[in-house]
């Protein structure tokens, strides 16, 4: 008995029963918003977040695997270490902040409206009034918004963002709350049958969710960010897969994101 215990403690002072950091660095996301975040052709993890991803990965000397999970179950897969960062353009709260941590900010948004083309709102206010509804994806800022400030409208809450535009396509829901970019893609989808107001009436910075307790690798993955910042990194994921929305934005006056 004694030599067992004397073998076990042997295997532990020579690593066995440490816990040292997997190899691969597991991302999770929702591949549901293009060009963030989406699947190529083949199905394969494509779009802004996942070069993004990689590109930290490259820096990080690790190997990126991505993880596919609805944005609601995200911030659970990343707390019980099911994954090691969220790059999913996440909103960094305060809410959210109570729970895991946030690398520095690498895109400025905000939150604005999708509405129905013969609409007549012009801004939030106009939309939270009696006898209107206004539809919300379920576990993003834009719900968080609507429970905490839409007093007046009906709030209608759904999983999936197809389903919100949906909504506002066949006038079920008079406005859709969510974040610039995605609202210009789906007027841009929908031009005659949706209007887009996107002067942001709440701003908000997209960030990267890192589990507490965990300050060396944010401090990495923020230098990460720095230099990728540096080298025009962002600048060229722009180009690539937003350069109508880039001009666009200019021409309305709107600053662009990253």
């Amino acid at each position: 008995m004694k030599n067992r215990i004397w073998f076990l403690l042997l295997l532990c002072l020579a690593g066995a029963c440490s816990h040292a950091p997997r190899k691969e660095l597991i991302v999770g996301m929702e591949l549901a918003s293009p060009p963030f975040e989406m699947a190529d052709t083949q199905g394969n993890p494509a779009g802004i977040s996942v070069d993004l991803a990689n590109a930290l990965g490259e820096f990080l000397g690790r190997e990126v695997v991505i993880e596919n999970m609805p944005f609601d179950g995200l911030i659970p897969a990343l707390k019980t270490g099911k994954i090691d960062l969220v790059i999913s353009s996440m909103t960094a709260t305060p809410e959210r902040a109570g729970s895991i941590d946030f690398s520095d900010p690498y895109l400025k948004t905000g939150l604005c409206l999708l509405v129905g083309a013969k609409s007549n709102i012009r801004g939030i206010e106009d939309a939270d009034q009696p006898g209107k509804a206004i539809c919300v994806k379920k576990g993003t800022t834009g719900e968080v918004y609507a429970q905490a400030h839409i007093e007046n409208a009906q709030k209608l809450v759904f999983d999936r963002e197809a389903a919100c535009v949906l909504e506002v396509i066949q006038g079920k829901s008079d406005a859709f709350i969510y974040d610039q970019m995605s609202v210009y893609k789906n007027w841009q989808a929908n031009p005659d049958t949706t209007r887009a107001i996107l002067k942001p009436f709440h701003e908000e910075s997209w960030a990267i969710g890192i589990r507490k307790g965990n300050p060396e690798l944010r401090a990495r993955v923020n230098e990460f960010l720095a230099h990728f910042r540096e080298k025009n990194g962002f600048e060229e994921l722009g180009d690539r897969y937003l350069k109508e929305q880039k001009e666009a934005f200019k021409k309305l006056g709107y600053p662009f994101f990253f």
